[in-house]
C-alpha cells in the first residue's frame, strides 16, 4: 500500500451472497415450501428476495403460497435448514475468506452486518470472528433501511462515512450507502446498478486491501 493511501476505519461484510454462498440454500427452501402448498416458485420470485429483512421476505412468500403458516414460522423454517447446512459447510465465495484474513492481520475492524439471524449466521461467525456482529433480528429495520449499517459502525466506534461496505445485492448496497459507506459491490445473484460512493466489481478473488482502498479512493478525493 503506498503512502497516499489510508485504511478504512472498519470494514463491514454482509454474510449471505458475499462471505458465503448461501443463496442455493436459501432458494432451495423457497421452492420446497412452495411445492409443500402447491404453488410454482420462480426465480424471479427468489431473485426478488436476494439481500431482503427475513420477514419482508417472509411475508412475501406467504402471499405467494397462502396456507395456515405465520410470515415467523416461515422464517423459523427456511432460517433452522439454512442454519444446519452452514453446520456442516460453508461455501466461501471466491476471495472473500482470503480478504477477511489481510484485513484482521493489517489490523483493521470488522463487522458482519447480516439479515440472516443470529443462529444462522453463528457458523460464519464462529469460522471468521468478526469485531461486531450485526443480524437481522437485532435491528429494528432491515435492509435497505441504512439502521444495520449505522449500528455496526457505532458499534465499532467509527463513523459509517469512513467504513468501506462489501456487499452483494442491490438491497444491501442501499443500505450501506443510505448510512454514508463506501461500497464495494460483489454481484452475486442479482446485479447491482452502478451509483455514487460505489464501485462495482466482478469478484472478490484476489482483490487485497491495497485494492480496496483504491476503490474508495481513500487518500484521494473522497475521505
Amino acid at each position: 500500500m503506498n503512502s497516499l493511501q489510508k485504511l478504512p476505519k472498519a470494514v463491514l461484510w454482509d454474510m449471505d451472497g458475499t462471505l458465503v454462498d448461501t443463496e442455493p440454500m436459501w432458494i432451495s427452501g423457497e421452492h420446497q415450501l412452495a411445492e409443500d402448498h402447491g404453488v410454482v416458485w420462480t426465480e424471479e420470485d427468489s431473485l426478488h428476495l436476494v439481500g431482503s429483512d427475513l420477514l419482508v421476505a417472509a411475508r412475501y412468500i406467504k402471499q405467494r403460497i397462502g396456507g395456515d403458516m405465520t410470515p415467523e414460522e416461515i422464517v423459523d423454517w427456511l432460517g433452522g435448514r439454512v442454519a444446519s447446512a452452514l453446520r456442516e459447510k460453508q461455501e466461501w465465495r471466491p476471495g472473500a475468506r482470503e480478504l477477511v484474513e489481510e484485513l484482521r492481520a493489517a489490523g483493521v475492524p470488522q463487522a458482519l452486518v447480516t439479515m440472516s439471524y443470529a443462529y444462522i449466521a453463528e457458523p460464519v461467525v464462529e469460522a471468521l470472528g468478526f469485531d461486531a456482529v450485526v443480524t437481522g433480528d437485532s435491528v429494528t429495520q432491515g435492509k435497505p433501511h441504512p439502521e444495520p449499517y449505522l449500528t455496526a459502525a457505532e458499534m465499532l466506534g467509527v463513523r459509517a462515512a469512513d467504513c468501506i461496505a462489501i456487499e452483494d445485492s442491490r438491497t444491501g448496497a442501499a443500505s450501506a450507502n443510505a448510512a454514508g459507506c463506501f461500497v464495494v459491490a460483489v454481484p452475486h445473484a442479482v446485479t447491482v446498478p452502478e451509483a455514487p460512493f460505489r464501485a462495482v466489481v466482478k469478484s472478490l478473488d484476489g482483490v487485497n486491501l491495497a485494492d480496496l482502498a483504491r476503490l474508495a479512493g481513500l487518500g484521494h478525493a473522497h475521505q
